[in-house]
This record gives C-alpha cells, structure tokens and sequence, in this order.
C-alpha cells in the first residue's frame, strides 16, 4: 500500500498503472506496475508484485521495501479500463498469473459503485497455490450478485481443497464458464502467449474484435536494436531541445530520442524502451520524426502531436514538450 505525502487523494482510471522510479544498486530503474487498487477508495493506492527469480526490481521490491519509504513514481498512465468505455451490461474479465490486476482494480471500482453489470471474471493460474486474490473476489460475488467467479489451474498442489476448473483455457471451457461470452465486451491481461491463444480462440469462434481489449504484462514486443555504427558523415546529426527545462542535445537520424537523451546524460521517463507502455510519451512542439511503436499510443495522440521517444528517431530537429 502506497500513500501521499500529505493530505492528497489519488486519481486514476480503475486499470491504470504508475511508473516507479527506483534506485537499485546506484543505477536509475523505471518499472511499471498497475494500480490494483480503486480509486473509489482514493487515501492510497496498491500494487502487487510478484517476486521474479532473477528479476532485479521485483526482487528489491520484496527485500528492501519498508513502511516509511519514499518512492518516486511517473503517472497515471494506460487505456486498459472499462472505465474509458460506456458501460456494458455484461462483461467477461480474462486474467492469467499477475494479469489479474487491473481487473482486480476494475472489478473493485464496479463492487464500490453498485454496479449491476453481469460480470464473469475468470482468473487462470499454474496452480492452486498461484492464484491471486481468491479470497477478496469470492467475497466480492457474495456481495454482487452478477458477478461469477471461475478459476482454472493448469495443475493441482498437493494437499490443497482446491475445486475448480484444470487444464488451459480453450473453446470448450470458456463455453462452459460463459455460453454467452460473444454478447460480452471482454477485457484480458497476462503474459502474451496466454493473450496470444485467447485472441486465437476468440477469432476462431467469430466473436467482434471491436469489443475486445487487452494489456501485456510482458512487454513481449521486438526490442527496437541498438544502432549499428555508422560511418563518419552517413548519419545526420540534429538538435533536440526539451522546452519546459532548456535542456538540449544532439540525436543521430539512426538513433532514437530516448537512446540519445540518455547516452547525453539526460533523464526522461521511460520503461519498455519499445513503444508498448507509453510511460515515456511527451508532446512534440515542433519537427518531425519517425515513430514505429507497439500500441503505447492512441491514433488520436499523435494526431494532437504526442510521440513516444523510445521509438521515435529524428528527420529534423526537434523541440519536445518536456
């Protein structure tokens, strides 16, 4: 549980994440983490993370993080919510391991409110000992009486009085937890491959793409490479000025803004460094640049000049809103 220094509420879209900034080891780390809270409880906020073998900030989260400690932190940021949305009567929630935290936040913020949307939420697990949050949800559908619960694990523990589905998600198992589930709007969040297979399955059966949303906890996307070093003259070199601090440096045509900023010592918000989470995105004042991203950006905002600088190289120089 995270809260504000002072007497501030926290504002945020239920499905929305925060970008924290860490210093682990004397080295700058910017991880995102989704706000499994509600903001219809607005005092603090929660993430929940999940210790990672080998993994540098989860693995610092759980080890060094103590009542008292101040933590810098970039955002809200995200579009995955049903808030953004007119509301459905009926949804279906598709979560896979740490993917059911913004439908925990969701499904939280529609509890609060008294929402009598039909909702089934389906959380799918490794094993039983996986599950997150079987507790809260099953007493949240006491509570709301069109909200199903349905959990599948791959596998059982042993010892554990666990009774629900085994085996992966398919076409025959989400028939039998939702037979309506194409007059549904759908939300799902998880590793990709998990993602991957439930766009398969529901592109198989017919269902309109139109109402399916979806958030990647893997940010699985090709990495933008490195810029092979180019040749002394083949390369244009331009001017990148930040307006709100008068800072500036040089970018090469071959480079993103990001890689040059930081090559340049400069600090900009930043995550995936490959165009998915939009933490770093920033409003272009003036050039022009090319930007292949990977969905961390609306059509809309580009069209109202925002860029994303991870993905983003230079045709020109370039003033940015930062």
């Amino acid at each position: 549980m995270l809260s504000a220094n002072g007497p501030r509420h926290f504002r945020y879209l239920p499905g929305q994440f925060i970008t924290l900034e860490l210093d682990i080891g004397g080295r700058k780390v910017n991880r995102c983490y989704t706000l499994s809270s509600t903001p219809t409880r607005p005092d603090l906020v929660s993430i929940t993370v999940k210790r990672v073998p080998g993994g540098p900030v989860s693995n610092w989260l759980h080890d060094h993080l103590s009542v008292g400690m101040t933590l810098g932190a970039i955002g809200p940021s995200g579009d995955f919510s049903c808030f953004h949305h007119a509301p459905a009567p009926r949804y279906l929630f598709l979560s896979g391991g740490s993917g059911i935290t913004p439908l925990m936040s969701m499904t939280r913020a529609l509890h609060d409110l008294g929402s009598q949307a039909d909702i089934v939420f389906t959380h799918c697990a490794r094993s039983p000992v996986d599950l997150i949050f079987p507790e809260e949800l099953t007493l949240m559908a006491r509570n709301m009486a069109k909200l199903r619960l349905a959990m599948v694990c791959e596998q059982h523990a042993p010892g554990s009085a666990y009774a629900g589905h085994l085996g992966r998600m398919d076409a025959a198992r989400l028939a039998h937890i939702a037979p309506d589930f194409m007059a549904r709007d759908i939300y799902t969040c998880g590793p990709a491959p998990f993602m991957a297979a439930i766009r398969q399955l529901l592109s198989v059966a017919g269902y309109d793409m139109a109402r399916y949303r979806e958030e990647s906890f893997s940010f699985a996307a090709p990495a933008l490479p490195e810029p092979a070093p180019q040749a002394e003259g083949t390369s244009a070199v331009h001017n990148i000025v930040l307006q709100t601090s008068g800072q500036t440096f040089s970018c090469r045509s071959d480079q993103t803004l990001l890689q040059a900023a930081q090559a340049a010592g400069l600090r900009l918000p930043s995550s995936c460094s490959n165009g998915v989470c939009g933490t770093c995105k920033t409003r272009k004042k003036s050039g022009e640049v090319e930007m292949k991203h990977n969905g961390g950006i609306r059509p809309r905002e580009v069209d109202q000049g925002w860029i994303l600088p991870c993905c983003s190289k230079p045709l020109s120089d370039v003033a940015l809103e930062r």
